[in-house]
């Protein structure tokens, strides 16, 4: 079992930046993939950004190039999310995600994980 808990979140002006970060606990060794996700309209989970936990991959959606970042902490088990320039439509609940399965590439599908965190809430206010 991987346990995650995310925090950081929080109300920014828009144009500011936030750091979210998501702890993780348990079988940390386990971890393949670790993601950010948020829900949308019409989607269930919408893909923020993936990092590879053994290695430099990552992976961001065109929305968040430029953005986002997403960065880790080995020693201490965490990763972060970097959010600038953010703007009112990245209101929403950051969910942590972790992938226990070994895959060639990074994965931006939500069922493609297997553990997930409670969320922090970002409210970016225009």
């Amino acid at each position: 079992q991987v346990q995650l808990a995310e925090s950081g979140g929080g109300l920014v002006q828009a144009g500011g930046s936030l750091r979210l970060s998501c702890a993780a606990s348990g079988r940390t060794a386990s971890i393949y993939d670790l993601a950010w996700f948020r829900p949308a309209p019409g989607k269930a989970r919408e893909f923020v950004a993936a990092l590879r936990w053994s290695g430099d991959s990552t992976n961001y959606p065109d929305s968040a190039k430029g953005r986002f970042t997403i960065s880790r902490d080995n020693a201490k088990n965490t990763v972060y999310l970097q959010m600038n320039s953010l703007i009112p439509e990245d209101t929403a609940v950051y969910y942590c995600a972790a992938a226990i399965t070994p895959r060639w590439h990074l994965r931006a599908l939500f069922t493609g994980y297997d553990y997930w965190g409670q969320g922090t809430q970002v409210i970016v206010s225009s």
